[in-house]
């Protein structure tokens, strides 16, 4: 038990350093950081990422957020780029150059030939008065007291708060280029992710049959009607398909708990009105936010007042939206 409790409190201690780490990071929210943005935001070329080690893996995960949310963007290994990748690297490019000490061998080799090929290049690091910060033409301030390591050497803190600065940079471009859930989903079509943000309602009710009765139908003749349909509830319609109400399994058992003589009973006499519905043209997920929300597995699709088709949880399930 002692050491279970050891370890809890070095996981406390090690997520509180990071934690306090990305706070005080709004500190160097500054007017280099904005011109930083607007920059990218103007430019016609793509933000090449790079960095080495440690800050090679940030720099990889920058550049997929980045290219997930609207700004175009690709990584660079800083050893590669100086042994022969450099191609990759296009005067209208903006490179973000990623160290903490900003004095690695590789990165003052790269910087020069950064500079000559004219893009503009910022550096973020966690020394701001590094041979990489006095050189670049903006500076993000990730600076650290500590590392979360007990030696003060691994990279834990610095990297957290480089990645973090990373995703303020691109949330700022995703704000300035009003990139919507709609936009998301383009980049995203793969997935139960891919599907919230894509998958229609107008995708599943199609392919299944409609289970409907006119509010005069029979009750042995709704019965059959939900039975032969396999979605355990029937819409009742009137004149030109608008929606009366629902007739559910449950519903049929509550009408056998009520009545005993069965004989003249219609649909409209055990229906239960203003049923729960989703417009056709709604996301799937949509859908789902409403079966939860009222405790449900069906839904009628509408569109306007008439209703047009079904959608079940097991629609979800299958998809892969649950």
């Amino acid at each position: 038990m002692k050491i279970s409790k050891n370890i809890r409190s070095i996981a406390v201690r090690t997520l509180n350093k990071e934690a306090k780490a990305i706070e005080n990071l709004t500190n160097c929210i500054d007017e280099d950081f904005e011109a930083c943005v607007m920059e990218i935001f103007r430019s016609k070329g793509r933000v090449v990422v790079t960095g080495i080690g440690k800050s090679a893996i940030i720099a990889n995960k920058i550049v997929a957020t980045f290219n997930s949310t609207g700004t175009p963007a690709l990584f660079l290994h800083a050893a590669d780029a100086i042994h022969g990748d450099m191609g990759m690297v296009q005067p209208e490019d903006i490179v973000i150059c990623i160290s903490k000490s900003g004095n690695t061998p590789e990165i003052k080799v790269l910087t020069p030939l950064l500079k000559r090929r004219g893009s503009k290049l910022v550096a973020l690091v966690s020394n701001t008065e590094s041979y990489l910060a006095t050189h670049a033409d903006f500076v993000l301030n990730a600076t650290i007291e500590e590392e979360a390591c007990p030696n003060n050497l691994a990279p834990t803190t610095s990297t957290t708060a480089h990645m973090a600065m990373g995703d303020a940079l691109a949330v700022c471009l995703l704000e300035l280029r009003n990139f919507t859930g709609e936009d998301f989903a383009k980049f995203h079509p793969g997935g139960a992710l891919g599907k919230q943000l894509y998958l229609k309602v107008d995708d599943i009710y199609p392919g299944h049959q409609f289970p409907s009765v006119r509010p005069e139908t029979g009750i042995k003749d709704v019965i059959i009607e939900i039975s032969s349909r396999r979605l355990g509830a029937a819409a009742v319609t009137g004149n030109n398909g608008i929606l009366e109400g629902i007739i559910t399994d449950g519903d049929l058992r509550r009408m056998l708990e009520k009545h005993s003589d069965l004989k003249g009973l219609t649909a409209a006499d055990i229906m239960s009105k203003n049923p729960r519905t989703v417009q056709k043209g709604e996301f799937a997920v949509r859908a789902l936010e409403i079966m939860q929300k009222n405790n449900i597995t069906q839904l009628i699709v509408t569109e306007e007042d008439r209703a047009v088709g079904f959608i079940h949880l097991h629609d979800l399930l299958k998809e892969g939206i649950v």
